[in-house]
Protein backbone atom coordinates (compact mmCIF):
# COMPACT_ATOMS: atom_id res chain seq x y z
CA UNK A 1 0.00 0.00 0.00
CA UNK A 2 1.65 3.20 -0.87
CA UNK A 3 1.38 5.94 1.43
CA UNK A 4 -1.11 8.52 2.21
CA UNK A 5 -0.22 11.79 1.92
CA UNK A 6 -2.20 15.30 2.24
CA UNK A 7 -0.74 18.39 0.53
CA UNK A 8 -0.88 22.07 1.52
CA UNK A 9 -0.09 24.28 -1.28
CA UNK A 10 -1.41 27.76 -1.95
CA UNK A 11 -4.12 27.91 -3.88
CA UNK A 12 -6.91 31.35 -4.12
CA UNK A 13 -5.74 35.21 -4.48
CA UNK A 14 -5.14 36.79 -7.58
CA UNK A 15 -2.41 33.92 -8.71
CA UNK A 16 -4.88 31.43 -8.58
CA UNK A 17 -4.20 29.80 -12.06
CA UNK A 18 -0.28 29.18 -11.20
CA UNK A 19 -1.43 28.08 -7.78
CA UNK A 20 -3.14 25.58 -9.86
CA UNK A 21 -0.17 24.35 -12.18
CA UNK A 22 1.86 24.24 -9.09
CA UNK A 23 -0.54 22.07 -7.31
CA UNK A 24 -0.51 19.90 -10.43
CA UNK A 25 3.38 19.53 -10.32
CA UNK A 26 3.18 19.33 -6.47
CA UNK A 27 1.21 15.92 -7.38
CA UNK A 28 2.85 15.21 -9.67
CA UNK A 29 5.67 15.19 -7.13
CA UNK A 30 4.34 12.93 -4.52
CA UNK A 31 3.04 10.49 -7.02
CA UNK A 32 6.98 9.90 -8.42
CA UNK A 33 8.00 9.46 -4.96
CA UNK A 34 5.97 6.88 -4.51
CA UNK A 35 2.56 8.22 -2.69
CA UNK A 36 -1.34 8.50 -3.19
CA UNK A 37 -1.79 12.49 -2.70
CA UNK A 38 -4.66 14.13 -1.63
CA UNK A 39 -5.18 18.06 -1.64
CA UNK A 40 -8.62 19.42 -0.36
CA UNK A 41 -8.72 22.56 -2.11
CA UNK A 42 -7.88 20.91 -5.54
CA UNK A 43 -10.45 19.09 -4.96
CA UNK A 44 -13.03 20.43 -3.28
CA UNK A 45 -12.92 23.24 -5.16
CA UNK A 46 -14.38 21.98 -8.44
CA UNK A 47 -17.45 21.83 -7.23
CA UNK A 48 -17.96 24.74 -4.04
CA UNK A 49 -17.04 28.43 -4.35
CA UNK A 50 -13.81 29.14 -3.38
CA UNK A 51 -15.13 33.24 -3.06
CA UNK A 52 -18.39 32.40 -0.55
CA UNK A 53 -17.10 32.37 2.63
CA UNK A 54 -19.70 29.93 3.75
CA UNK A 55 -18.33 27.07 0.98
CA UNK A 56 -14.99 27.93 1.45
CA UNK A 57 -15.44 27.17 5.29
CA UNK A 58 -17.17 23.85 4.27
CA UNK A 59 -14.68 22.73 1.84
CA UNK A 60 -11.90 23.58 4.54
CA UNK A 61 -13.56 21.46 7.13
CA UNK A 62 -14.28 18.33 4.97
CA UNK A 63 -10.68 18.77 3.70
CA UNK A 64 -9.20 19.12 7.35
CA UNK A 65 -10.93 16.16 8.29
CA UNK A 66 -9.54 13.80 5.32
CA UNK A 67 -6.44 15.32 5.75
CA UNK A 68 -5.97 13.80 9.74
CA UNK A 69 -6.24 10.22 7.84
CA UNK A 70 -2.91 10.90 6.17
CA UNK A 71 0.53 9.38 7.24
CA UNK A 72 1.61 12.68 6.19
CA UNK A 73 0.96 16.43 5.61
CA UNK A 74 3.02 17.90 2.67
CA UNK A 75 3.77 21.44 3.15
CA UNK A 76 5.21 22.63 -0.35
CA UNK A 77 7.08 26.19 -0.04
CA UNK A 78 8.05 27.60 -3.08
CA UNK A 79 5.44 30.37 -3.51
CA UNK A 80 5.16 31.05 0.36
CA UNK A 81 3.11 29.47 3.03
CA UNK A 82 -0.50 31.05 2.95
CA UNK A 83 -3.18 31.65 6.47
CA UNK A 84 -4.75 28.20 5.22
CA UNK A 85 -1.67 26.43 4.86
CA UNK A 86 -0.66 27.21 8.11
CA UNK A 87 -4.27 26.18 9.27
CA UNK A 88 -3.37 22.85 7.97
CA UNK A 89 0.00 22.39 9.28
CA UNK A 90 -1.23 23.50 13.00
CA UNK A 91 -3.73 20.88 12.54
CA UNK A 92 -0.91 18.36 11.80
CA UNK A 93 0.86 18.92 14.75
CA UNK A 94 -2.14 18.36 17.00
CA UNK A 95 -2.80 15.17 15.21
CA UNK A 96 0.86 14.48 15.96
CA UNK A 97 1.28 14.56 11.77
CA UNK A 98 4.40 14.20 10.28
CA UNK A 99 4.87 17.30 8.54
CA UNK A 100 7.62 17.87 5.71
CA UNK A 101 8.54 20.93 3.80
CA UNK A 102 9.51 20.18 0.09
CA UNK A 103 10.31 22.42 -2.46
CA UNK A 104 9.96 21.74 -6.18
CA UNK A 105 13.01 22.48 -8.69
CA UNK A 106 11.28 24.48 -11.22
CA UNK A 107 9.53 26.67 -9.15
CA UNK A 108 10.60 30.07 -7.40
CA UNK A 109 8.65 32.96 -5.11
CA UNK A 110 8.68 35.36 -8.61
Amino acid sequence: MTRLVAIESPYGGPERERNKRYLAACILDCVARGENPYASHGFFTQVLDDDDPAQRELGIKLGLEWAAKAAARVVYVDLGITPGMREGIARAFVLGQTIEHRSLPDWSKS
